[in-house]
This record gives structure tokens, C-alpha cells and sequence, in this order.
């Protein structure tokens, strides 16, 4: 657990020491205090809020307003951990200008430190422009969930070697263009392994193996408060889903029965 505030320099500073990052997703304040709580290195306000809150089937339906609206009540609950913003689908890749008003609204409104953007090459001057504004970038390449309709899918990127080395390549343009770390998500893990030791600034792995400097999940993943599916990269560390359906199941039963509310419960 640490009591310091952690920046942006703090990510290159773990992976020259070999010390790895954690990072996890936080949509609501109850659930950002409890990671920033535990010492958490960096928080990451995800597109995935469409469908672990929102009940959408897809990333790409969620817009900047509600990205805005979550990123808000994340930021009260975050004191130490670094908060990166998630730019959703068509926030950035129409323009460089449409990136740097968008990025800015999460610093701006949402008190965001960074935000995220998929892609490798193509998004490039969207990086740099978003950069120029004073904001960082945490690239984000291989599965890109944004890009499911192009790629065919949610399955596993770089299997081949023409792909291989496309994403190495654009893993190592996104560090030439500024970021300061990249995520790194369903590839190989000797893939992930080639990359990590192609690059200066740190990768965040999310179903790419041991090697990367870092790992980033869904917490609602983790922790079992999602359970429309499980990703086969995803460890469950509780179930917590379970323990709230038995609270509802006996709050109904009580509520039915005559036994609540009782004395105890009562004025």
C-alpha cells in the first residue's frame, strides 16, 4: 500500500526498477475509494463501463457524456492512484481536433491526469496533438474493443507474423509519438515479451502474459459483479455477485414473511 501521490513519472520510474504496476477499472465513487484504498498504482475509467454498467453489448455505444459522468465519481473517490481518463469510440478519430477537445474535457471536467486511445500508426497524430495540449496518453493496441467490427471479433491478436510485427511496430511508434505506456491486450505472451523489451515506457498487460510491466483488469471481473461472461484472461478473486443475490433473496424473504422490520429496525 502506498500513501503517495502517484504521476505520470512514477510509470517509467517501476518499470527501470522492475517493479510491476497494477491498474484497475473503477466507474462509480463507492468502488474507486476501495481501490485507491488498497494502494492501487493507477485507475482507469473504461469504455467497459458500457456493458458491465450500462447493459450495452458493445463499447461503441458509449458517448463522452457518460464517460464525463463516471470519470466525476470516480475522481472523489481516487486520492493516490493515477486517473486515466478512456476516450470512447468517435471521440478522437475523426480529427486531431475533435482528440484535443475531448481529452481535454477529462482533465478539465473530470479531473482526470491522462486519458487512453486505441490504435497504433493511425491514431498517431491524434496522440501527438492530444500531447501538445498538455494532457498524457497510454496507448492502447491488439485487441482494441472499439475496433471489434474491423478485426472480426474478440479473439486473440498477433498470431501471425505479419500481424506480430505490425503490432510491434506500432507499439514502437506510439512511444516515439509520447505515450507513456501501453496497454497491451489478447496477444501471445512471447509477443507481449518482444514488446516489453522493444520499449522504454512501460507495457500494461490485459490477457498478454507474464512478461508485461504491468497488469490492468475489469474489477468487476475480479471480483464476480459481472457474470454475463468471464474472459478466460480474467482470475476471480471473489464472488460477490453470489453474496448479493443471497442479501436480496433474504431482504424479500423477511419483507414477505412479516420479519422485517422489526423492533430491533424500528422508531
Amino acid at each position: 500500500m502506498t500513501n503517495s501521490k502517484i504521476t505520470v513519472l512514477d510509470f517509467k520510474r517501476k518499470k527501470e526498477k522492475r517493479s510491476k504496476i497494477s491498474m484497475l477499472t473503477a466507474y462509480d465513487y463507492p468502488m474507486a475509494r476501495l481501490i485507491d484504498s488498497a494502494g492501487v498504482d493507477a485507475v482507469l475509467v473504461g469504455d467497459s463501463v458500457g456493458m458491465v454498467m450500462l447493459g450495452y453489448d458493445s463499447t461503441i455505444y458509449v458517448t463522452m457524456d457518460e464517460m464525463i459522468h463516471h470519470a466525476k465519481a470516480v475522481r472523489k473517490g481516487v486520492k493516490n492512484a493515477f486517473l486515466i481518463g478512456d476516450m470512447p469510440f468517435m471521440s478522437y478519430q475523426a480529427s486531431d481536433e475533435d482528440a484535443i477537445r475531448n481529452a481535454g474535457r477529462f482533465v478539465k471536467e473530470a479531473g482526470c491526469e491522462a486519458v487512453k486511445v486505441e490504435g497504433g500508426m493511425d491514431v498517431v497524430s491524434r496522440v501527438k496533438a492530444i500531447l501538445f495540449s498538455g494532457i498524457p496518453v497510454l496507448g492502447h493496441l491488439g485487441l482494441t474493443p472499439q475496433s471489434v467490427n474491423k478485426i472480426g471479433g474478440y479473439k486473440v491478436q498477433g498470431k501471425d507474423a505479419a500481424s506480430a510485427a505490425k503490432l510491434i511496430d506500432d507499439a514502437v511508434e506510439l512511444e516515439k509519438a509520447g505515450c507513456f505506456g501501453v496497454v497491451l491486450e489478447c496477444i501471445p505472451a512471447n509477443l507481449a515479451k518482444r514488446i516489453q523489451n522493444k520499449l522504454s515506457i512501460p507495457t500494461i498487460g490485459i490477457g498478454a502474459g507474464v512478461h508485461c510491466d504491468g497488469q490492468v483488469l475489469v474489477t468487476h471481473d475480479i471480483i464476480g459483479y459481472f457474470d454475463k461472461f468471464v474472459p478466460k484472461f480474467t482470475k476471480r478473486y471473489a464472488d460477490v455477485g453470489t453474496i448479493v443475490s443471497k442479501a436480496i433473496e433474504d431482504f424479500k424473504t423477511d419483507v414477505e414473511s412479516g420479519s422485517f422490520p422489526d423492533e430491533d429496525h424500528s422508531f
